[in-house]
């Protein structure tokens, strides 16, 4: 066992120096993952075996024994530290960690395989994309989870009404309606499956029902030229790595409005210099279309690509600035940083899409026919960019006409 435990921490080592992390931060890892080794010799736990329930054991004792050492408990943030080298030593020793939800529990292999095969199913014959098929999965082992620990497996073939209203109001708390409806929807969809595939012999479909909304109740937050032009000029002033990142990326999302997933999917094979054009896949329905590069995105792009750009044999263009030197997967602290730093406070959420939105408005108003807006912003029909007129009521009222035998009102 010691053996196997000097061979972990010399395989993390290794593996957080191809990374390039600092060596202060390797040592650290080291530290906190051997004294987690230790701990598990002391206790005759196998290091292939340790479970999710063994690692919170371990954080009670070594907060007593920080008690101990120093006279006082550790601040609230000091175990996000040891917590990520132990995650980084199980991964090494286990090859996955933490462990999938849907295997921990009874009936964990029943519940793994319906998942498997509905997963199946949605990739293969429904053809959804990733992010699609990934909130769907969460819906469906959630149900199940919740659905096997009342009842277990053979619960299913009673499923009732009464049952999915249950989970309904056990998820409603804290969720507002758009959410709850989306909710619905996806446990719609599980529930078709499992009545599809004799699992549930009634369909309970129709009976799963979420909160009304309305054909664009709600306006999307946007920005206007003045507002994109002020976050645009604050960070090109930050010529560190970073900035140089972020000015590419805030560039691609005022210019061609596309969504956060196409922009962290980009791959460095995708921007044809010579052809002087971008290849975009569209996260929601996994279409390719090509976008002129134009030259002020193209000299952003090159100026992170030489300058700012990390080492590393990752496709994807935009990459994380600090180690480990992986593709960025979310960009909303980003811009919320970005915005606030320029001053810029716009009405509602503060995420990628106020550029996606904008830019739709931009479209409009230039008169750009609602199908090519559609085609630009990789929306599969034309009630997706309906939405956006919302957003663009000001020309609206412009071109309203007068009806004769009323008073127009100011």
């Amino acid at each position: 066992m010691l053996k196997l435990h000097d061979e972990l921490i010399a395989k993390l080592s290794n593996l957080l120096t191809a990374q390039n992390y600092n060596p202060v931060v390797i040592a650290n890892n080291r530290l906190y993952g051997r004294a987690f080794l230790d701990y598990l010799v002391e206790c005759d736990i196998p290091v292939e075996t340790v479970v999710p329930a063994q690692v919170d054991q371990y954080f009670v004792y070594a907060i007593q024994d920080f008690e101990a050492q120093y006279g006082r408990p550790p601040s609230p943030r000091w175990h996000m530290l040891p917590r990520s080298a132990i995650a980084k030593v199980l991964r090494l020793a286990q090859g996955k960690w933490p462990p999938d939800a849907e295997m921990v529990g009874p009936d964990s292999e029943h519940r793994h395989e319906i998942c498997n095969e509905y997963e199946t199913w949605l990739r293969d014959e429904r053809g959804l994309a990733s992010a699609s098929i990934a909130a769907l999965m969460w819906e469906a082992r959630n149900f199940l989870r919740w659905q096997f620990d009342r009842g277990g497996v053979a619960s299913l073939q009673a499923l009732a009404v009464t049952d999915v209203d249950r989970y309904m109001d056990m998820r409603a708390p804290g969720l507002r309606r758009k959410s709850l409806a989306d909710v619905a929807e996806r446990l719609r969809s599980v529930v078709r499956y499992l009545h599809r595939t004799g699992r549930i012999p009634t369909d309970l479909t129709p009976h799963i029902i979420g909160p009304m909304l309305y054909a664009y109740e709600d306006v999307p937050s946007t920005l206007d030229k003045s507002q994109i032009a002020a976050v645009l000029g604050a960070t090109k002033e930050d010529q560190s790595p970073r900035g140089l990142r972020d000015y590419a990326i805030l560039q691609m999302l005022a210019t061609y409005g596309l969504r956060e997933g196409e922009i962290c999917r980009l791959r460095l094979e995708d921007v044809n210099w010579r052809g002087e054009s971008l290849r975009i896949r569209h996260t929601k329905t996994n279409a390719y279309s090509y976008m002129p590069l134009l030259a002020h995105v193209g000299e952003a792009l090159l100026d992170y690509l030489r300058l700012g750009r990390p080492g590393t044999e990752i496709r994807e263009i935009f990459i994380r600035s600090l180690a480990p030197y992986t593709a960025i997967t979310n960009l909303y602290g980003m811009i919320r940083g970005r915005l606030a730093a320029a001053g810029v406070e716009p009405a509602g959420k503060r995420g990628p899409h106020v550029f996606r939105h904008a830019r739709a408005v931009e479209m409009l108003r230039a008169s750009v026919p609602q199908k090519i807006i559609g085609d630009v912003l990789g929306h599969r029909s034309t009630e997706s960019t309906n939405a956006y007129l919302k957003l663009a009521t000001d020309d609206l009222r412009a071109v309203a006409l007068d009806v004769p035998g009323t008073e127009v009102l100011s």
